[in-house]
């Protein structure tokens, strides 16, 4: 692969505009979706009883529904997995003292009505309302606290004009991903907020290699426009990007069409968030530290930019 061993000259920072429209369209229609369709939370965060039953041959979704509603359980949400004879059902918490076997059994008798032949049940799943109330906590503080995390890492490496960057972006992703989730309706379980975590990381390690490049070039660029140090730096680093990113999708491809529906959530949103992450990395953080100012005086030692003047001033 000889194109990847050559620098390109691509001046990505002339579409940072675009880019940016491109960005807050897609964070407003996130949020937009996030407060009106919201989050499709899996057990794990609702609580209640997964039932996942076989028919003997297809059935309509809208007469199971009926069925279950006729028989007390109008919020039961109805879907279909795997194949066509397959579907899930989801039971909302019911009353305390009713036991996962005794909701199992109602379902199933429930499921049974007009049908020629017999339901098999396959999987029960129970998760009290209480654990994931305590799950949805425990996530939204394990993003914070990654956030935190990343900004006074960033801060303390490079300076704040980078920190404040990468937070953004990391923002930017996380932000992109759960709308998407919450568009196409993708559970939200707990795999989820592990793929969640997963992007920020992905997306922090990504920004840093560029930013280790603008880095390492100011001194050396020590002419050329801040613009130019950043467009310098994204292509020379371009190249290990794109082999990185399409390595890590072909592995999450694989794992969405052979893990299994377990993972679906995990692997739709690491999907989602690898190509958001690199995205971010150029035309949002790269671009956020440009829209700052940054210069080579932020990046250099005041004691070289003492000593730089004094060797200039010599005769």
């Amino acid at each position: 692969m000889k194109f990847l061993k050559r620098t390109t000259k691509i001046d990505f920072m002339s579409f940072a505009g675009a880019a940016l429209i491109l960005s807050i369209t897609l964070n407003v229609l996130s949020i937009v979706s996030l407060a009106t369709r919201g989050l499709n939370f899996g057990l794990d965060f609702t609580g209640g009883t997964l039932i996942e039953v076989s028919y003997p041959s297809p059935p309509t979704i809208g007469d199971v529904r009926q069925h279950l509603a006729a028989a007390g359980m109008p919020d039961s949400v109805v879907q279909s997995f795997g194949t066509a004879t397959d579907i899930v059902v989801r039971i909302p918490p019911r009353a305390e003292g009713e036991s996962s076997a005794d909701i199992s059994t109602h379902v199933l008798a429930a499921l049974q009505q007009g049908v020629e032949g017999k339901v098999v049940m396959r999987r029960v799943e129970f998760v009290g309302p209480q654990v994931g109330d305590d799950l949805t906590d425990q996530g939204i503080l394990a993003v914070i606290y990654s956030l935190v995390g990343i900004f006074f890492y960033l801060m303390f490496r490079f300076q704040w004009r980078f920190s404040v960057g990468a937070v953004v972006a990391t923002i930017h992703d996380v932000f992109v991903c759960l709308g998407f989730l919450s568009v196409f309706q993708v559970e939200f379980d707990l795999t989820a907020v592990a793929a969640l975590l997963a992007v920020i990381g992905y997306s922090v390690n990504d920004t840093v290699v560029v930013f280790d490049r603008i880095r390492e070039n100011f001194p050396r660029m020590l002419k050329a426009l801040p613009r130019d140090v950043i467009n310098a730096s994204i292509n020379q680093t371009l190249s290990r990007t794109l082999m990185m990113s399409l390595t890590v999708l072909l592995t999450l491809i694989a794992l969405y069409l052979f893990g299994g529906k377990i993972l679906h959530s995990f692997s739709v949103t690491l999907l989602v968030g690898v190509v958001i992450g690199t995205y971010s990395s150029i035309y949002v953080a790269s671009a956020a530290v440009l829209y700052l100012g940054v210069s080579k005086y932020d990046l250099m030692p005041v004691e070289k930019e003492g000593a730089r003047a004094a060797a200039d001033s010599r005769p």
